[in-house]
């Protein structure tokens, strides 16, 4: 059965950094759920951030590759560097996969964690842009497949088909 790391908001934990939760509304996080394929885990909460937090975006024009490289960083609103908590998140993820066997990653679309295709631009206006999150980029390095919120069908779609089951 194929495990399924999945950003704790996106299955009901108020972890966001303003002290929510992200419905998914999805049945298949649900039925996932009860087949014990998910692992859940807030990549943030696991860095030592607390909720809520201030929100945090990467260095503008950087992603998350750029800050495993250490050539970006991540700043919160008053312009604290937060990078470090964000790199301990990326460890926990790590972790995570290598303890669970995890080949499969569901995230949260725009998050600096867990942005899978965009992320917010850096300048916290509400504008994002292509890139992706410090937990995406060190999953996708370890050969994780990942896959945002909005592409649960697609995520299923995998499972289908490595499980050979009608998709």
């Amino acid at each position: 059965m194929e495990r399924i790391l999945v950003s704790a908001c996106l299955v009901g934990a108020p972890v966001r950094y303003d002290g929510r939760a992200k419905d998914a509304g999805s049945a298949l996080l649900r039925l996932w759920a009860d087949e014990g394929r998910l692992m859940p885990l807030c990549p943030e909460l696991a860095g030592g951030f607390a909720v809520p937090r201030a929100p945090a975006e990467i260095t503008p024009g950087a992603t998350g590759a750029s800050v495993l490289e250490g050539t970006a960083h991540v700043h919160d609103r008053s312009g604290k560097d937060v990078t470090k908590g964000f790199l301990d998140g990326a460890t926990a993820a790590l972790r995570l996969v290598r303890d669970t066997g995890c080949r499969l990653a569901l995230l949260t679309e725009g998050s600096p964690s867990c942005g899978v295709a965009r992320i917010h631009a850096g300048r916290f206006d509400g504008v994002t842009r292509p890139g992706e999150g410090v937990v995406t980029a060190a999953l996708r390095q370890a050969g994780v497949r990942v896959f945002s919120h909005e592409e649960i069908a697609d995520l299923a779609a995998v499972i289908a088909c490595r499980e050979n089951r009608p998709g």
